[in-house]
């Protein structure tokens, strides 16, 4: 049954994922499903995505209400979640401004947008600069694309939106020596994910904030994969108390619903976007509202915050314990539940042998295994993924 919807999947799907050999069917907690029955442990969570775990009943109760009552009507109208779900990730982001999206590469293209907007009715030109990091990761649209500091992602599209500049990240003077009359914004990952799990650097982080005040810069952080919660913060940004001028999320912004958002200072939005100059038929939806609003309650109720601050010193002790006993394991390096355990070698084996023995994981790069559980996990939950994680390095040596 597995291989006849895998055939008919490859006749019928463009082939732009190489997937893994295995059709999905339901969840519960932290495990999935297979159409066969098996069962696997996640850590993967839909990269970052289902922070509440599966059959979460109270999030699809909640879903299941708002489908009965009303899906869309598009932004000509107001809609009650999307007042509710933009005042609740107001309280919790520390920003004034909210702008639904359908996902986080349109959050980034917005953000794009109103940094030249903002920097268009300062200087009264266009032709304006973006500062973005090397080995960091926005999206597959063209303008996300655009600030993605990895060639092999853009090569075969360009030319990119122009105006785009890269600098080190964690290397003040990698980004000061870009920085001209023409810069409007800069742009980075406030932990790195697809670039390898590089966290920022309080000092570089404080340096650029700083220099973006100076300069009347724009600061924007994307908090895509880093935000809701993963870090121990609702937000990554909040733990070193420096707000950003526009910050993304997405991901498990909806848990599981495709929703994002861009968020602003009330300055950047009073000198940025107006009427007409951003907007999308779907975004902030009711339904995609209702998730949002629905999530944002759970992260509370459920004390999700702190779970991830309880759980995450346990992961990174256990993984530690790899780095000490392996050679060909190098390194760990992440925060909270976004952790990267560095190889010296390409991790696909490693990968796929865990897949057979029941533990999902994904890869940052060819030579890091990436750690992105559902928020809810527990000590046994990280127990039992260690336990099949050695089986599989052990296979190795």
């Amino acid at each position: 049954m597995m291989k006849a919807y895998i055939e008919e999947a490859e006749k019928a799907l463009l082939h732009t994922y190489n997937r893994y050999q295995v059709v999905l069917d339901r969840g519960d907690g932290v495990y999935l499903y297979d159409i066969e029955g098996k069962r696997y442990l996640d850590f993967v969570s839909g990269i970052a995505v289902f922070a509440l775990g599966y059959h979460n009943r109270e999030y699809n109760d909640g879903l299941k209400e708002q489908i009965d009552k009303l899906i869309h009507t598009s932004n000509y109208y107001y809609n009650v979640p999307a007042i509710e779900a933009a005042k609740k990730l107001k309280k919790v982001s520390g920003m004034d401004r909210v702008f639904f999206t359908n996902s986080g590469a349109e959050a980034v293209e917005g953000a794009i947008k109103a940094a030249r907007k903002y920097a268009y009715l300062r200087d009264g030109h266009t032709g304006h600069e973006i500062i973005a990091m090397n080995h960091s990761f926005h999206g597959r649209t063209m303008g996300a694309l655009s600030v993605t500091g990895n060639p092999k992602y853009r090569e075969a599209f360009e030319p990119m939106i122009g105006n785009i500049k890269f600098a080190e990240m964690n290397d003040f003077e990698s980004v000061e020596a870009l920085v001209s009359d023409r810069t409007c914004g800069i742009i980075f990952e406030t932990v790195q994910g697809e670039g390898g799990i590089y966290p920022a650097a309080r000092e570089f982080m404080e340096k650029v904030k700083a220099l973006c005040e100076e300069r009347d810069i724009l600061l924007i952080l994307d908090e895509i994969q880093c935000g809701m919660g993963r870090t121990g913060y609702m937000y990554a940004w909040q733990k070193y108390g420096i707000r950003p001028d526009i910050m993304t999320t997405a991901k498990a912004l909806g848990c599981g619903v495709p929703v994002g958002a861009f968020l602003m200072t009330e300055k950047t939005a009073q000198h940025s976007l107006t009427s007409g100059d951003h907007g999308t038929t779907y975004g902030g939806n009711p339904l995609a509202a209702a998730a949002v609003s629905r999530v944002l309650d759970l992260f509370e109720e459920n004390h999700i915050l702190e779970n991830v601050n309880s759980v995450a010193p346990y992961l990174e002790s256990r993984l530690d314990e790899l780095v000490a006993g392996y050679d060909f394991v190098e390194a760990r390096r992440g925060a909270g539940l976004l952790q990267g355990l560095v190889f010296t070698r390409p991790v696909g084996e490693v990968i796929n042998r865990a897949l057979d023995k029941g533990l999902l994981l994904i890869n940052a790069g060819t030579h890091i295994i990436r750690f992105v559980p559902p928020l809810v996990i527990t000590r046994e939950d990280v127990d039992h993924m260690m336990r099949i994680l050695k089986e599989c390095l052990a296979d190795l040596t």
